[in-house]
């Protein structure tokens, strides 16, 4: 048998299989909405754009709770990015959250969930700093992760006048932001960049072979299957041919990943990003890292996002907030737990 008959033999395979059953909060959500991106075609991409849900500035900073700020942040290539802050009131030095948002690398704003952050933040008295990076397909690799990567420079660089704490900058990202927060704090340790904190990875896109058991098992259902996956890793990473797509496009191919700060991924175990997220955490740990990693049952791509009142939604965003408050301990710094 070829090696190309084996592969779909494979694939057929995986189809074939049942799949992981929705959490049943997530289940009624596709009953009743008709917002879920399954698929995506390149057409969509343009058309998705006009749906970009805008914030009040109350809604921002939670009725006051924090400072709002907005920054022009100079990009790599001569650009200029709008970064947003938002930082507690009364909180003299705090952490800060440097958020990169989702979207497939094509959509997304920088204040795309920041209310969701701002409550997060709240809880542990932390600032948030979001990026509005370069979409694709108008800009392709590499513009997405420099530019996250310029943001991030300029924050921890102006972290003092900004009235934030840069040896306690956390990197977070959701989905596509996800994986260009992994890519950055690949960057960061390849080019001796900014210290981070930890990295807090949410349902993180990061492999563009979309090949995974979970990516076929998934394929048509649920939210963002790996034809849509395939439409945006396209979009992003142009005319690289396969073997020549870097790490820091494609986090899953590197090949190292020693010297990475303390990571949490999570993500759901009915969705395409299952298994990519579940092998990097595997692959931190193999490193000798740390690396803490939920697989939350019945969980779609963005499952609490979709149904934020769910009780899985609200054990998820629970969750992260336990491990930002041990991350935060300042007892870890003295090798305690």
């Amino acid at each position: 048998m070829s090696q190309l008959d084996d592969e779909v033999t494979r694939a057929d395979r995986l189809v074939r299989d049942p799949r992981p059953a929705f959490d049943p909060d997530v289940a009624r959500a596709f009953d009743v909405r008709d917002d879920i991106v399954t698929t995506l075609s390149h057409d969509d991409i343009f058309e998705l754009r006009t749906r970009a849900i805008t914030y009040s500035d109350a809604e921002l900073t939670l009725d006051g709770r924090f400072d709002l700020t907005r920054h022009v942040v100079p990009g790599p290539d001569g650009n200029e990015l709008d970064l947003v802050l938002i930082r507690p009131e009364g909180v003299e030095n705090p952490p800060v959250i440097y958020h990169v948002h989702g979207g497939g690398l094509v959509l997304g704003t920088a204040v795309d969930v920041l209310p969701t952050m701002a409550v997060l933040a709240d809880r542990i008295g932390a600032a948030v700093a979001s990026i509005e990076y370069r979409l694709a397909p108008e800009h392709p690799y590499p513009a997405a992760v420099e530019d996250v990567y310029a943001g991030l420079t300029w924050l921890t660089a102006h972290a003092q006048e900004l009235g934030v704490d840069a040896e306690r900058t956390i990197i977070d990202g959701v989905s596509a932001g996800g994986g260009l927060a992994a890519a950055a704090a690949l960057l960061a340790r390849d080019r001796g960049g900014p210290p981070l904190l930890g990295q807090m990875l949410i349902c993180p896109m990061l492999d563009d072979r979309n090949d995974s058991a979970s990516g076929h098992q998934m394929a048509g259902h649920g939210a963002w299957d790996r034809t849509a996956n395939a439409t945006a890793w396209a979009a992003y990473i142009g005319d690289l041919e396969p073997d020549a797509v870097p790490m820091y496009a494609s986090p899953a191919r590197a090949t190292d990943l020693s010297g990475l700060p303390p990571t949490f991924i999570d993500v759901g175990s009915a969705e395409t990003f299952r298994d990519e997220d579940v092998a990097y955490a595997s692959r931190i740990w193999a490193a000798g890292g740390d690396a803490e990693l939920h697989v939350w049952p019945g969980g779609v791509h963005g499952f609490d996002a979709l149904v934020p009142d769910a009780v899985l939604s609200r054990d998820a965003r629970e969750a992260r907030a336990r491990w930002l408050e041990r991350l935060l301990d300042p007892r870890r710094s003295n090798g305690l737990r």
